[in-house]
């Protein structure tokens, strides 16, 4: 293992992501799993795996699961703080709307210090939850427990409070927000057609709304008792 590790940015994007797709479920992040969600090849993202291996920053058996260190994990939420962070600025300080943030935000967040992330965590007010709703690690890299529920795990005629949307689709928030859904919102599921996997959503004083079952899993809510 070495000892003396010095993240690139390829290799901090990695480490992020295999973080973030263990963020939302259970399922093992394997090397194509990784490599579809970083658009790389299968050999290139499993050479990245190796050395991430060898630096003693991923655990990886051959055709098995990919598990972060401890130290792998602390480079990653580190790098999940200082992009939830930036979309929180690029979105209060600078006026950016929530489809726009993420890609800057991976754009900026390998090139910004630990100054600066602390200094726009201060600015802020030390924020607890970025644009979309995701909770941002403290500086000590603790996360706050969500104890939200997937939309299209809400059970029909359950009113919600919409409190988290995955923002890695410009075009779904768009779509979001062109249809006043957004952070706070209020919505009930309504019983969809027989044989169909859509989620039927209903918005106080709006005509009903239909998305795909795979959308639906990537809002969530805090249902309202």
């Amino acid at each position: 293992m070495t000892t003396d590790f010095h993240p690139t940015s390829a290799q901090e994007q990695c480490l992020k992501v295999i973080w973030g797709l263990g963020e939302h479920d259970n399922d093992p992040v394997t090397v194509s799993r990784l490599a579809k969600a970083l658009d790389q090849s299968n050999s290139a993202v499993s050479e990245m795996v190796k050395r991430l291996d060898e630096a003693g920053t991923v655990r990886h058996e051959r055709y098995g699961a990919i598990h972060l260190t401890p130290r792998g994990r602390r480079v990653a939420v580190g790098m999940v703080r200082r992009h939830r962070l930036l979309e929180t600025f690029l979105t209060t300080v600078l006026g950016y709307p929530w489809d726009e943030v993420h890609g800057e935000a991976d754009a900026l967040e390998h090139a910004v210090s630990n100054t600066l992330v602390d200094r726009i965590d201060a600015h802020l007010g030390h924020p607890t939850h970025d644009p979309h709703g995701d909770p941002i690690p403290a500086a000590d890299g603790t996360l706050a427990d969500t104890g939200t529920t997937r939309l299209a795990d809400l059970a029909p005629g359950v009113v919600a409070r919409v409190a988290r949307v995955k923002d890695t689709d410009p075009q779904f928030l768009r779509f979001l927000s062109e249809k006043h859904i957004t952070l706070g919102t209020s919505l009930a599921r309504l019983p969809g057609e027989p044989y169909s996997a859509d989620v039927v959503m209903s918005l106080p004083g709006r005509e009903p709304i239909t998305i795909s079952a795979r959308l639906a899993r990537t809002i969530w809510v805090e249902p309202q008792l």
